[in-house]
């Protein structure tokens, strides 16, 4: 069945076949509707997809993170780094356990955190004896991994762990091997939000080949308890649990992974499709004045944004700020990915300040996410290009 094509664009959207309503409805009519057997299946199947040792199912990816963070023993006095161009909850996973945070500015071409810049800063606090992280978090932004060989590099060298906040990137893949198998990382984080490439409504993963740091995530997912198992049938006490540590309640319904072993079927396709849309995009905006994303050859992206740079030789955002509210009057849903974490007035407070980062801030200014989804039509998309021409032509014309 094919979908209605849609009044109004968002920049981002999920499908829901049939398949899935009935994959959903199975659940609702079985006896496990909370966390059961489905929710088992998801985080096999998604560990044999990333080609990873365990993965970990949460109510979201924002609980991944903190999960990661406290896997890690992330703590008051201790310092994690991150990238200021991505959502607030790559951040926040860190504060939340009474740890300070710090940015390393991004890539220009990539908008990933930069593992040149990465180094410089690591090189500088060693040098001044300040202090390290002891967690970086890279985002992989957009869908294309960042330079993770390297950023193992200089964690060996400098002895800081590493989680890598891929919530944009299920079904890339970085040196030809899917992102998310930990090769060059602790922990690994997945989001299955509804304008993520699959989805479970809401829902996360953390990935991991560190038994250890699985094993501790699954205990704080639960409110840090366990059920005993009864050394024999005779047990006089065989409803006993133990609570070891202080843990939360990030757990994932089989209903909601009942949606995502359905999509997952469903993720190769969604991707190449997404590839499709952006070789499109990428053939029919070459003539107007935007910059387009830039794809390593190193890294097959997940493409979850097609993020474009607007021209604005003033810098002052002004020439973004108005193709956004042109594009929205058209019923094209644009969007901007992502306002500098540090600019944030919860970080100002904190002591960072507007300017310490310029590769991020002068992406910022000038930054506005195209729709693509995977069950976008070519029609929808012409639809985003023809706007595109006419409210670029509208301006130049003023």
């Amino acid at each position: 069945m094919l979908p209605k094509p849609l009044k109004n664009l968002p920049y981002g959207r999920q499908e829901i076949t049939d398949t899935d309503v009935e994959s959903v409805l199975r659940v609702l009519q079985s006896d496990f509707i909370t966390q059961g057997p489905v929710v088992e299946r998801f985080e096999s199947g998604i560990a044999a997809y990333c080609e990873a040792k365990h993965a970990l199912a949460v109510n979201s990816a924002t609980s991944a993170l903190h999960l990661a963070c406290l896997a890690l023993d992330v703590g008051p006095g201790d310092l994690v780094w991150t990238s200021p161009n991505t959502f607030v909850a790559s951040a926040n996973c860190a504060r939340l356990c009474g740890a300070d945070v710090d940015f390393v500015d991004v890539d220009p071409q990539t908008y990933n955190l930069c593992a040149e810049k990465l180094e410089e800063k690591l090189a500088r606090a060693s040098a001044s004896g300040a202090a390290l992280p002891k967690v970086v978090i890279p985002v992989h932004f957009a869908g294309q991994s960042c330079d993770m060989k390297s950023i193992k590099c200089l964690a060996d060298r400098y002895g800081f762990h590493i989680i890598e906040d891929a919530s944009h990137a299920i079904g890339g893949r970085y040196l030809d091997a899917p992102i998310g198998n930990c090769a060059y990382s602790d922990i690994s984080v997945l989001s299955f939000h509804p304008v993520k490439i699959i989805t479970t409504g809401e829902g996360g993963m953390a990935l991991s080949n560190q038994t250890h740091l699985y094993e501790r995530m699954k205990l704080l997912r639960t409110h840090g308890v366990k059920k005993l198992v009864a050394s024999s049938v005779e047990s006089e006490e065989p409803w006993r649990y133990e609570q070891s540590v202080l843990g939360l309640n990030y757990r994932l319904t089989d209903i909601q992974a009942a949606l995502g072993l359905s999509q997952l079927k469903r993720l190769d396709d969604y991707v190449a499709r997404r590839h499709e849309l952006a070789e499109r995009y990428n053939r029919q905006l070459s003539a107007i004045s935007l910059t387009l994303p830039h794809q390593f050859s190193d890294s097959y992206s997940a493409l979850h944004l097609y993020p474009v740079l607007v021209n604005d030789p003033s810098g002052s955002g002004t020439a973004r700020r108005q193709l956004y509210h042109s594009m929205i009057a058209q019923g094209i849903g644009v969007n901007v990915h992502y306002i500098p974490v540090h600019s944030q007035p919860y970080y100002q407070e904190l002591g960072h300040r507007v300017g310490d980062y310029p590769n991020a801030e002068s992406y910022y200014a000038r930054t506005l996410t195209l729709p693509l989804f995977g069950s976008m039509s070519d029609e929808e998309q012409d639809r985003v290009v023809e706007a595109l021409y006419e409210c670029l032509e509208m301006r130049k014309a003023a």
